[in-house]
C-alpha cells in the first residue's frame, strides 16, 4: 500500500500551518493524537477554520456563508475547489465516510452568526454550541472509528463545553464587534438592555455572574464527558483529555479573574499548556484502571441528539440537511436583498 502523494502531502502540511498559526490550543492537543488520526484531523479543523474565518473576518457575511456551502456542495461531489483545505477535506470525507449532516450543521451555526442570531433562552446557547463546535467534536469520534452513541453523545458535552468556555472568555471581545451569545432571557431577568449592553459593555455584577454560569454549565459538561473520552481507541486518549483539560484551564482563568471578560482576556501560559499535554497522556492512562462511569451511558443533550443520530452506525453518509437548506434560502434572499439595495442607493441619491 502506498502512501499519500506529493500533492497530498503539501495539502496536508498547509493545514498544519493554518492550525499552527491559527488554533493554539487544538496544535498542542493535536501532537498527542496518532498520525493515523492526526492528519485527517488537522484537515478537519483547516476547513473548519477557514470557514470561521471567512464568517468572522468578513463584513459580506451572508456571502461568505453562501460560497462556502458551494465550497461543501463540491468537497461532497468529490470535485473540490482547488485549495489545499478543500482538497483535504475532501479525502477526509472520500476516507470516512464523513456523514453530510454534521458538516451541514457547523455551516449551519455559521449562517445563524451571519443572520445576526440571538440566543433566547440557555437552551438556545447549547443549540448555538451543537453546530459550531459539538458538531466538529463528533467529526473527530468518526476520523477515530468512533460510532458508538453513548461516545458521541459525550464528544458532544465535550464540543459544548468548550465552546461555551470560548462564550464566557470572549464576552467583552464579541460585544465590541456586535456579537451577543448571552441568553436575552439572563439579561431581561438582570433589568439589562441588550442593545444598551453592546453600545457600551461593562463588567457588571450581573454580567459577572452570567459568566459565572457558562464557566459552571461548562464545568459539569466537562466531568460529564470524560467517560466518553475513556472509552475512544487507547492512542487517542491522551490528546482529547489534553484538548479537554487545556479549555477547561481557560475557564478557570476567567474564574480568577473574577468573571470579568470585558475588561481582561483570560490566557494560557505555553509552561500550563505543556503541563496539561503531560497530564492529558496521565489521565489516559489511569482510565485504563477506572470502571465505566454511569454518566457513559446518559442520554445526550436535547439539542446534539441530531449529531449522534447523524453520525451513529448506519446512518447514511450523504444526504443534506433540511434546515441548512432553509438556512441558505433566507441568507441568499438577504444577500440579493443588500445587492439591490447597494445598486439603487447611487440612484436615489441622485
Amino acid at each position: 500500500m502506498t502512501g499519500p502523494g506529493p500533492s497530498a502531502r503539501a495539502d496536508m502540511a498547509a493545514c498544519h500551518e493554518m492550525i499552527r498559526h491559527g488554533s493554539l490550543s487544538f496544535h498542542a492537543a493535536s501532537r498527542l493524537l496518532p498520525g493515523r488520526v492526526r492528519d485527517p484531523a488537522l484537515a478537519l479543523y483547516a476547513f473548519c477554520r477557514l470557514a470561521d474565518d471567512k464568517v468572522d473576518l468578513n463584513t459580506e457575511k451572508a456571502a461568505a456563508v453562501l460560497e462556502l456551502h458551494e465550497r461543501l456542495e463540491l468537497v461532497y461531489a468529490g470535485r473540490p475547489r482547488n485549495a489545499a483545505p478543500d482538497r483535504a477535506f475532501a479525502a477526509v470525507v472520500e476516507a470516512h465516510a464523513m456523514p453530510r449532516a454534521l458538516p451541514d450543521a457547523l455551516l449551519e451555526g455559521l449562517a445563524w452568526d451571519a443572520m445576526g442570531h440571538r440566543c433566547t433562552t440557555f437552551s438556545d446557547v447549547i443549540a448555538y454550541s451543537a453546530r459550531v463546535a459539538a458538531a466538529v467534536g463528533v467529526m473527530m469520534s468518526v476520523l477515530m472509528g468512533v460510532r458508538d452513541r453513548h461516545a458521541l453523545a459525550r464528544a458532544c458535552d465535550l464540543g459544548v463545553a468548550m465552546q461555551l468556555t470560548n462564550i464566557a472568555r470572549d464576552v467583552g471581545e464579541d460585544a465590541a464587534e456586535g456579537r451577543l451569545y448571552l441568553p436575552l432571557d439572563w439579561l431581561s431577568e438582570a433589568g439589562i438592555d441588550a442593545a444598551a449592553f453592546l453600545n457600551d459593555p461593562r463588567p457588571t455584577d450581573a454580567i459577572r455572574q452570567m459568566t459565572r454560569r457558562l464557566v459552571m454549565q461548562a464545568n459539569r459538561l466537562y466531568y460529564r464527558s470524560e467517560p466518553g473520552i475513556a472509552v475512544l481507541p487507547r492512542a487517542c486518549r491522551p490528546g482529547i483529555f489534553a484538548a479537554r483539560l487545556i479549555y477547561a484551564g481557560i475557564g478557570a482563568r476567567v474564574a480568577a479573574s473574577g468573571y470579568d471578560s470585558i475588561t481582561t482576556r483570560a490566557r494560557t501560559s505555553k509552561v500550563r499548556k505543556l503541563a496539561w499535554l503531560a497530564e492529558g497522556g496521565v489521565r489516559s492512562g489511569l482510565s485504563m484502571l477506572s470502571p465505566g462511569a454511569a454518566t457513559l451511558l446518559a442520554r445526550p443533550l436535547d439539542e446534539c441528539a441530531f449529531l449522534v443520530d447523524a453520525a451513529a452506525r448506519g446512518a447514511p453518509a450523504r444526504g443534506r440537511s433540511d434546515a441548512l437548506i432553509e438556512a441558505m434560502a433566507t441568507l441568499a434572499a438577504t444577500d440579493r436583498g443588500r445587492t439591490v439595495g447597494l445598486m439603487a442607493a447611487p440612484a436615489r441619491a441622485s
